[in-house]
């Protein structure tokens, strides 16, 4: 077993994708390894212009509640989604992109950002990173 983090990024509210990407920068900066696996709305926001367009995930209010909510992480320094997913690149995460779900959902390897991921797989894939991870979490 590695010491590593794995990350089934179901998700595309922008909460969750906050989530994962804060846990995952943490395991990388605490020396871990880190895998990020997205698949079904959460490989939604891998597309072009999408990383910012998932809606929150309770009280959205029609977009009211994501704006409170950008307002009050911007006042507390919180760092913008485009910064944490460069750093978890920059720190050596790992970013997989569900093949099946691109099927499914007609997603095609130009709609998504080339140079955010790693690796295009399948459920074996996400097996493989699983079963050699300390931390496993579906977000």
């Amino acid at each position: 077993m590695v010491d590593k983090a794995t990350i089934v990024v179901h998700s595309g509210d922008m909460d969750k994708i906050f989530s994962a990407l804060i846990i995952c920068n943490g395991a990388l900066s605490m020396g871990m390894e880190a895998s990020l696996y997205f698949t079904f709305w959460g490989l939604e926001r891998l597309k072009k212009d999408g990383l910012e367009k998932g809606p929150l995930s309770k009280m959205n209010m029609g977009g009211l509640g994501k704006r409170m909510i950008n307002s009050r992480m911007k006042q507390s320094n919180v760092a913008s989604l485009e910064r944490l997913i460069q750093d978890y690149k920059e720190l050596g995460g790992k970013i997989i992109a569900c093949e099946m779900t691109m099927e499914i959902m007609g997603v095609k390897k130009e709609d998504l950002r080339q140079e955010l991921i790693d690796e295009y797989g399948a459920v074996g894939t996400y097996i493989r990173e699983a079963r050699d991870s300390k931390i496993t979490l579906f977000i």
